[in-house]
């Protein structure tokens, strides 16, 4: 899987959840636990401050089989864009 597109346009979220501040795993964590109420097909947006979280992502959705649709970096914080298997 290649890495996410950061230069295509974010998708529209159907939940957002906000784990700035947080380090991991609790941001992996708290989408997976968002993750849990959505629909298939339904998209999470994720916002985290962590650094490794861009690669955490990609990995948990490598390993759940969740799409990953992009992520962004915007002043220090990451923007992570997760469709429901």
């Amino acid at each position: 899987m290649d890495a996410a597109d950061t230069s295509s346009p974010a998708p529209p979220a159907d939940l957002e959840i906000d784990a700035k501040g947080l380090n991991c795993p609790l941001p992996i964590l708290r989408a997976k636990k968002a993750l849990a109420q959505l629909q298939s097909g339904q998209v999470l947006k994720v916002l985290t401050t962590d650094r490794n979280a861009i690669r955490d992502f990609q990995a948990f959705c490598k390993q759940t089989g969740n799409a990953l649709l992009a992520q962004q970096e915007d002043e220090g914080v990451g923007v992570h864009y997760l469709r429901r298997r």
